[in-house]
């Protein structure tokens, strides 16, 4: 949560391509493109266990 901007809990979570498209979009729009990944950040802290957000990139669950 303290990096949505940037994209890293996607770096973190083994989605590389979808954190390097949120970095660049948050660059070119100056960062308006943030909302974005504090919005997905945002649902995968808040998601149950079992479902697609719970998850990363490797399927492995997220262990709270």
């Amino acid at each position: 949560m303290l990096l949505p901007w940037f994209g890293a809990h996607n770096f973190y979570l083994g989605f590389t391509a979808k954190a390097v498209l949120q970095m660049l979009l948050c660059l070119l729009t100056f960062g308006f493109a943030g909302i974005w990944g504090f919005a997905e950040g945002f649902i995968i802290i808040c998601s149950a266990t079992g479902s697609k957000w719970h998850r990363d990139a490797l399927g492995r669950e997220l262990r709270d």
